[in-house]
């Protein structure tokens, strides 16, 4: 089966850290251009990341560039996002998703607050 799983999602006080994992299955994802989507209540999905395949380019929003690290492990055919400096406005749910596809996990909640 095809799917994206993702993990890593918590509280954290602002300033604080975390690390989400999108474990995927059914493909080989280093073979895809991948992306981190987050959704914060009440607004429309919001491009956090990309990494592309092959190469693994990667490009970021400006809102989390400085702070977010998009990577992946082949070898566990898992993508990551590192957030470092998290600030209240990155609460959000982040999932991964396949890009040029309907492809995507169901998400990890990440809350951001004192």
């Amino acid at each position: 089966e095809v799917q994206l799983v993702e993990s890593g999602g918590g509280m954290v006080q602002p300033g604080g850290s975390l690390r989400l994992s999108c474990a995927a299955s059914g493909f080989t994802l280093s073979n895809y251009d991948m992306r981190w989507v987050r959704q914060a209540p009440g607004k429309g999905p919001e491009w956090v990341s990309t990494i592309t395949f092959g190469r693994g380019y990667t490009t970021y929003a400006d809102a989390v560039k400085g702070r977010f690290t998009i990577s992946r492990d082949n070898a566990k055919n898992t993508l990551y996002l590192q957030m470092n400096s998290l600030k209240p406005e990155d609460t959000a749910l982040y999932y991964c998703a396949r890009v040029t596809s309907q492809l995507r996990g169901q998400g990890t909640q990440v809350t951001v607050s004192s």
